[in-house]
């Protein structure tokens, strides 16, 4: 039944908005090019540096982003770099990474993020294949990187982006003019690979236009990012007057060599012309409460794992710290409504939860401003995208029948949605794949209410059957991280002869039980009792076919340098183990 809500205005903001796209479109001129030139924000913060140990933050400026891309910009053109070309990223959330996307983007050239968490292998799997010639790097990447070469034929420069900037500023007679290419907004702006679940990592190929589609979802998700509701143009920059009047100061552990934390944080926040926190060292809950409460973070993006943490660590974080947030978004996997009420009741904030991809990012979620969240749903597609669930023939899907949520490649007026990706690098068998006529799979299995908001089931290749039933992990992950005993947990079918498999939870537990169970006479009569507990736990409050027939406790869970949990490397463990088992 569908129900009406006195405070949801999803159809009209539907109704009235129209994407405007400009032929000449720049990610670098957006985000820092413009604000540098305005004498009255060039001086205002872009980025902010937080130091452990209550050291003072370091700040930079628009204008001394704008001076830092250019010289670097200066470096790689005499390093040969070209329009088109493709230049590696591998750096940590630190001011010089920022300049060097600018410097890059600038440029007309292809930006290419790395993860500083990827191996030798990794890096250079994705190096050879982009056709890189060029690396930039901080100190701890280079010596990695100049390893590779060897393995990278093409790759001709690495360049320490702090070096070439510091050595820049220090001589008397640097000139720190650049002149920025004109790119078309269908020109490619950042390649990006994914994370490889199936096969070799894709390089995804997003254009300059894509940040015009992210920002509804970001603006949104960020419960208008500090604006005023009424303002009649967020998302499309004029050539006549800039954005104001937000307060904004954002901060995102989210990695920025990753969509997440580059188009869902460093870029839009920049684009705002409003401050983000950098930070280059590990998460914990510790660091994040700090972070808040030091730099009065007003919006955030903070995916699931990291939001568990934080509520494992401080129930009641308002006693300690001072929170301030208006806005915060999350990701990545499904929030579960324990998650949601602990953000809606200790950090004062409806989470509301995105849903996106490299390939479509930022195109379904809530936003408390203009209609309800609902706990544990993904929200509704954001203004300017079309979204669906859809049959394995490209159908719709009734109302609460799974199916693939799905993005049209038009938005319901009619009109290209700039959100897309121009489609996989060298590989176009597999863009191809990717469409089934107008729509983007996105290999997210989901169902769609009444109202049109997207209830997350799992991954397409997560979803599993036990004993005739299809069984999707999110809903009973959500469930266990409810019981105190529990961090985090995955759960993946163990191959059975009778069932076809059995549903199995791999468990995180939390400290104090980890505490109990070190100090417990006979901790494996311990280690019983509690996965008693949890089964219990599920059977009260899901199907009596959900419980975990089978519980292991790990120390950690194998994630996705994204933030994603890994349940594909448990679920080829169990089958492993049954290969084994079995004989074969």
């Amino acid at each position: 039944m569908r129900v009406s809500h006195p405070n949801d205005a999803y159809e009209t903001v539907h109704r009235q908005f129209a994407w405007l796209v400009p032929a000449v479109f720049n990610m670098a001129e957006v985000c820092c090019g413009r604000w540098a030139r305005a004498a009255k924000y060039k001086h205002a913060t872009a980025i902010l540096e937080h130091q452990s140990g209550g050291q003072a933050p370091q700040t930079w400026s628009y204008a001394q982003l704008q001076v830092a891309a250019n010289l670097l910009s200066q470096k790689l053109r005499a390093s040969g770099v070209e329009r088109g070309d493709r230049v590696a990223i591998v750096m940590p959330q630190r001011f010089e990474t920022a300049a060097a996307y600018m410097a890059v983007l600038q440029m007309g050239a292809v930006a290419m993020p790395l993860s500083m968490l990827f191996g030798p292998e990794a890096l250079a799997f994705r190096v050879v294949d982009s056709g890189a010639s060029v690396a930039l790097c901080d100190e701890i990447s280079a010596p990695i990187l100049e390893n590779i070469k060897k393995e990278c034929p093409g790759l001709k420069w690495v360049v320490n982006v702090a070096k070439v900037v510091n050595t820049a500023h220090h001589k008397k007679s640097a000139n720190s003019e650049f002149k920025p290419v004109q790119t078309k907004a269908d020109d490619p702006a950042i390649l990006i690979y994914t994370s490889g679940t199936t096969g070799n990592p894709k390089g995804a190929l997003i254009p300059h236009r894509a940040l015009i589609g992210n920002l509804t979802g970001f603006v949104c998700s960020q419960n208008w990012f500090g604006f005023d509701p009424s303002a009649e143009s967020l998302v499309t920059p004029s050539k006549n007057s800039l954005p104001t009047g937000s307060d904004a100061v954002f901060w995102s552990p989210a990695d920025w060599a990753w969509t997440g934390g580059l188009m869902d944080a460093l870029l839009p926040s920049l684009y705002f012309g409003r401050p983000i926190v950098a930070y280059k060292g590990r998460f914990s809950p510790d660091v994040a409460f700090e972070i808040l409460h030091t730099h009065s973070i007003t919006h955030s993006f903070l995916f699931p794992t990291a939001l568990k943490a934080m509520m494992k660590a401080q129930a009641h974080p308002g006693q300690h710290y001072k929170i301030v947030l208006k806005g915060l978004m999350s990701a990545g996997e499904a929030v579960g409504d324990a998650v949601f009420a602990y953000c809606r009741d200790q950090l004062g904030v409806v989470v509301n939860e995105m849903f996106g991809q490299t390939e479509i990012n930022y195109v379904v979620g809530n936003c408390q401003v203009f209609w309800p969240s609902k706990a544990g749903s993904m929200g509704r597609g954001y203004p300017g995208h079309q979204v669906a669930v859809i049959d394995e023939h490209g159908h719709l899907c009734k109302p609460g029948v799974p199916g693939e949520v799905a993005v049209n490649r038009y938005d319901r007026h009619g009109h290209l949605d700039p959100v897309f990706f121009l489609g996989y690098w060298k590989n176009p068998l597999a863009t191809r794949a990717k469409y089934t006529g107008d729509w983007c799979r996105t290999g997210d299995v989901a169902t769609q209410d009444e109202d049109g908001y997207l209830w997350y089931q799992g991954r397409t290749d997560d979803m599993f059957k036990a004993a005739g039933y299809r069984i999707g992990p999110g809903e009973i992950e959500n469930c266990l991280v409810k019981h105190p005993a529990v961090v985090n947990a995955a759960v993946v079918p163990k191959p059975d002869v009778d069932r076809g498999a059995l549903v199995k939870a791999y468990v995180v537990l939390s400290p104090e039980f980890l505490s109990q169970r070190f100090e417990a006479q006979d901790a494996q009569a311990f280690e019983l009792q509690v996965i008693e507990d949890l089964q219990r736990h599920v059977r009260g409050l899901l199907a009596p076919y959900e419980y975990p027939k089978e519980i292991e406790f790990i120390e950690q869970l194998p994630m996705t340098t994204t933030g994603k949990v890994q349940r594909r490397l448990l679920r080829l463990q169990e089958e492993e183990r049954a290969a084994k088992r079995s004989g074969v």
